[in-house]
């Protein structure tokens, strides 16, 4: 077995047992990962040897309790995410400097046998580079995000012991991951821009205040320029997707000092038998540290106490670490509740297709007629009030999913982006699929010439609004009436009369083929078209908004019936005209 493989369930098995062989090996399979996750979810190194150090403690002290040998991965997670947390909030120190990441560029272990040896013996490459150093503009919890998400691309964990360690269900984990990866592109693209030679000038005068210390805030402020500015987005092409660039190096090497001196064997030479403790971690409230038993002393048996928090977690989630698929990966697969809120009704609007769908009638009440099946276009997107921001929406339905595959020129995380006139993405499949907007409002203004669908072949649905905004919602931090669609010192993005509002992100279920177009004239726009699906979908607009958050203003809104009825997108038509911007904007699709 490699070195840094995970220990066996036999060697799990042989630890509970006191075995003092299988504890060593136990430890020293574990440390690896232990020291990994510790290095990068937290922001200052010099606290990670304590850190390691109490989490093996509890891991050793704890093992006579753990009653899923196959679980055991997850577990210690769970120990090492909450020991993290737990010292960080002991010691108050909870600025962002992203200098544990800097432990990615330490010298190699050169007995590593986990990932390519010549790879990691080598100078790590510009975006490489660039990326570590991007995990400095990211936030506390992204940072830990980023940390277990490094190890599930090199395939060190399974998406669900990711989520356990979090406390999430496998969906929310989708989204926060899908959310984290976006705000790494953005600091990428920053890092990249920064360093730019010949630099942008209007770069250089928003930076003048900047102190050149990452954080959120100037993330924020900067990749809202990066984004929209013409010379500087073009620094993105070439960009490498972080999953192959940040696989090789899942697993740091551990200092000599750390393994050289390891203090938590030398606690005792047995673990507590299975019969004679419980489980021996709980995750504490607010994200408190994982506590294991009683304390050893040396040449003594470690012992620990049953704590009923984590055996609950174990219990229920210690069956799913190693399931493969991913629960959300089949299209059958469905949680036993949606991930919302309990259901209010949704938000008053003037289009019929945000209703929740209409019961079935019980057996045996009295219908004089059934209702006549929905004709597939029968409605067509009109225009709504936004809903009040603290209403959560009604449950998103649940249509089936497979796989909606993209075709398009530039490519975007994990689907393509419209930049310019005439640019298109092509998409065939069944499932859902999410087009963010971008309004370059500041470039040029004026009216916007809507996107259109053209050539559709099946069925499109818009089903959902979400991103924690509508754009025309105030934009935290901008001048008086400035909202997403622009303000009257940089400009305003008007919409053509009868035109549906646009939210942050929205959503549309396929089950066919068809062509989005971006028919830029008078306003500057981007599209971003990402693939979906109903997990993300629901948690994304489930999101309750967040007080002083540049991201959520709002809840999400549905707008799928679950029948033909739901809307379909303006400006969609089964022709394929040559100028796509002439397709009508309230089109009817039959």
């Amino acid at each position: 077995m490699p070195r840094h493989a995970a220990p066996s369930a036999d060697v799990v098995a042989a630890a509970r047992a006191g075995e003092r062989g299988a504890l060593e090996e136990l430890s020293s399979r574990t440390l690896p990962l232990v020291y990994s996750v510790a290095a990068r979810a937290h922001p200052y190194r010099d606290d990670v040897d304590d850190i390691v150090q109490e989490t093996m403690l509890r891991i050793l002290r704890g093992i006579g309790g753990l009653e899923r040998p196959e679980a055991f991965q997850s577990w210690v997670i769970t120990i090492t995410v909450n020991e993290v947390r737990d010292h960080i909030r002991r010691s108050g120190r909870r600025e962002t400097t992203g200098a544990a990441f800097d432990a990615a560029e330490h010298r190699p272990d050169p007995a590593a046998d986990f990932a390519e040896g010549v790879i990691l013996n080598l100078r790590l490459s510009e975006q490489r580079e660039e990326s570590l150093r991007a995990t400095r503009w990211l936030d506390e919890d992204d940072r830990e995000l980023l940390s277990l998400w490094w190890l599930e691309t090199a395939g060190r964990l399974a998406r669900a012991e990711l989520a356990s360690a979090l406390d999430m269900t496998g969906h929310q984990a989708a989204v926060r991951v899908q959310r984290m990866k976006e705000r790494l592109h953005t600091s990428r693209l920053i890092v990249r821009t920064l360093a730019a030679r010949p630099t942008c000038g209007e770069l250089t005068r928003l930076t003048l205040d900047w102190n050149g210390a990452p954080s959120g805030l100037w993330r924020k402020r900067l990749g809202r320029h990066v984004r929209q500015c013409p010379r500087c987005v073009r620094r993105e092409e070439g960009m490498l997707p972080p999953e192959g660039l940040l696989a090789p190096l899942a697993l740091l090497p551990v200092p000599a000092a750390l393994l050289a001196w390891r203090p938590w064997l030398s606690a005792g030479t047995h673990a507590a038998a299975p019969s004679h403790a419980g489980t021996a971690a709980t995750s504490g409230g607010g994200g408190g540290s994982a506590t294991a038993g009683t304390a050893g002393t040396a040449g003594t048996s470690l012992t620990t106490k049953a704590v009923m928090a984590v055996s609950a977690l174990l219990a229920v989630g210690g069956a799913l670490v190693y399931a493969a698929p991913a629960p959300w990966s089949s299209p059958s697969a469905r949680p036993a509740t949606a991930p919302t809120a309990p259901s209010p009704a949704p938000a008053p609007t003037a289009s019929a297709s945000a209703s929740p769908s209409r019961p079935a009638p019980a057996l045996g009440s009295a219908v004089s007629r059934p209702s006549p099946r929905p004709r597939y276009g029968s409605v067509v997107d009109t225009v709504d009030s936004a809903p009040l921001p603290d209403r959560p929406p009604a449950a998103l339905p649940h249509r089936p999913q497979t796989t909606v595959t993209m075709t398009g020129l530039k490519r975007h995380l994990d689907g393509y982006q419209l930049v310019h006139r005439g640019d298109t993405v092509v998409l065939r499949g069944k499932g859902y699929f999410t087009v963010h907007w971008n309004l370059m409002y500041g470039l040029r203004s004026g009216l916007l010439t809507m996107p259109s669908w053209t050539g559709l072949r099946g069925r499109l649905f818009h089903v959902a609004s979400g991103g924690g905004h509508r754009m025309d919602d105030r934009q935290p931090g901008a001048t008086a009436g400035g909202t997403w669609m622009g303000n009257r010192q940089q400009g305003l993005i008007i919409l053509p009369p009868g035109a549906q509002q646009m939210w942050q992100n929205e959503y549309y279920y396929l089950d066919g083929s068809v062509t989005l177009h971006l028919n830029e004239t008078q306003a500057d726009y981007n599209l971003d078209v990402l693939p979906s699906s109903w997990q993300e979908t629901a948690g994304d607009i489930a999101t309750s908004p967040a007080p002083h958050s540049a991201d959520r203003e709002r809840y999400g809104l549905v707008r799928d019936t679950d029948r033909d009825d739901a809307p379909v997108p303006q400006y969609a038509t089964r022709s394929a005209p040559t100028d796509a911007g002439t397709v009508p904007q309230r089109s009817v699709v039959s």
